[in-house]
């Protein structure tokens, strides 16, 4: 078992924080409680380090908040929580990974063929859309008046209809969106492809998305690595 004594300024310059910082990571939960010396103060030691080290690694592949949760859960030896949250987030990255085949499948067939109107019965109500998509309706109202998409109205009901097409562009604009893009940068790029009709527009922001997905992907591995660690380091007792 390890002696060795850190001092909250120690932990906190180490990992670039502010003491406050590392006070607070540790009330959160994110750090195991510190021992105090008689006079009331901290005292930290090298598993808290691993922790504060695991923390970090996991934000960037997993965000603040899975992280947090992440770490709460292994302080409270709730492991199984703590990878079932780990598991969700490699289950979204997937998706993400699958959407983004998916878009530039779109873009694809477009620069091959334009998108000819479908039958009536093809078109989709925004309802089923929004479900489908995982959003609410009112984003969907939100990107038709930034531009974004474009639906019918139906001429009986007055209700919007979104046709093959309106679907295409309603599954571009949540990709990209999703990657980080405003509403402003998407319904630029959404009319150059509309009137376009190739791919190249979107070529760079695609790429840059798979390289952000790359990234979050490894990012993943390491706050593993880490996490795996600091589990070791509580199952040994090594403080």
């Amino acid at each position: 078992m390890s002696s060795e004594r850190l001092r909250p300024v120690d932990l906190a310059r180490a990992h670039g924080l502010s003491t406050q910082a590392v006070r607070n990571y540790e009330e959160a939960g994110i750090l195991p409680p510190a021992e105090r010396t008689p006079a009331g103060y901290r005292v930290y030691t090298p598993l808290h380090a691993q922790a504060l080290r695991a923390f970090t690694a996991l934000v960037k592949g997993h965000g603040h908040q899975t992280a947090t949760a992440i770490m709460q859960a292994a302080n409270q030896d709730r492991v199984d929580n703590a990878l079932t949250l780990i598991d969700e987030s490699h289950e979204q990255l997937l998706e993400d990974r699958h959407t983004l085949a998916a878009v530039e499948k779109a873009l694809t067939d477009l620069t091959r063929s334009g998108p000819p109107d479908p039958p009536r019965s093809d078109s989709i109500s925004v309802g089923p859309l929004a479900r489908r998509l995982g959003l609410r309706p009112a984003t969907l109202r939100k990107w038709e008046r930034a531009g974004l998409i474009h639906p019918h109205r139906d001429p009986r009901t007055g209700y919007r209809v979104y046709l093959a097409a309106d679907v295409r562009d309603a599954h571009l604009a949540h990709q990209l969106r999703r990657g980080g893009y405003l509403l402003s940068q998407i319904a630029p790029l959404l009319e150059t492809v509309r009137a376009a009709g190739g791919v190249e527009p979107l070529r760079s922001t695609l790429d840059e998305w798979r390289g952000r997905l790359a990234t979050r992907g490894r990012a993943m591995l390491t706050g593993a690595a880490e996490l795996d660690a600091y589990l070791s380091m509580r199952l040994s007792g090594d403080r």
